[in-house]
């Protein structure tokens, strides 16, 4: 499990390598956390980089849970997500005025994995 989350992990990053402000960013977390470990940090300062470069854009910042258990946990746990990748973004130098963050319901459409993630859009405003 640990190497399939570093494989998916190493695959967001990579798809970094777009030069364009109006792709999507994926910051995926362990099962019940809300730390960045290095290589979500990696993503998020790629996404700070390119929204300092692009400062007409707003940063949408949209956290995921997976559906598991309690409900109210798991909503608060998207909302931890998506705050901690924010405030990692501010720390990078991008302003709180062009952040813009949003949560889905907790859901496991999108398989384990993918449930446990923060996605990142720059964005015309």
């Amino acid at each position: 499990m640990r190497r399939l989350f570093s494989v998916v992990s190493l695959c967001a990053l990579a798809a970094c390598a777009d030069q364009g402000p109006g792709r999507q960013y994926v910051v995926f977390f362990s099962q019940g956390s809300s730390a960045l470990d290095d290589t979500s940090l990696s993503v998020v300062e790629k996404v700070a980089e390119k929204a300092r470069h692009y400062s007409d854009r707003v940063v949408v910042v949209e956290g995921y849970a997976r559906q598991n258990g309690d409900l109210s946990t798991e909503s608060l746990l998207a909302v931890q997500r998506a705050k901690a990748v924010s405030q990692q973004l501010m720390a990078d130098g991008v302003s709180p005025k062009r952040i813009r963050e949003t949560t889905r319901p907790p859901s496991n459409a999108q398989g384990v994995v993918g449930s446990r993630r923060v996605e990142i859009e720059l964005l015309a405003q």
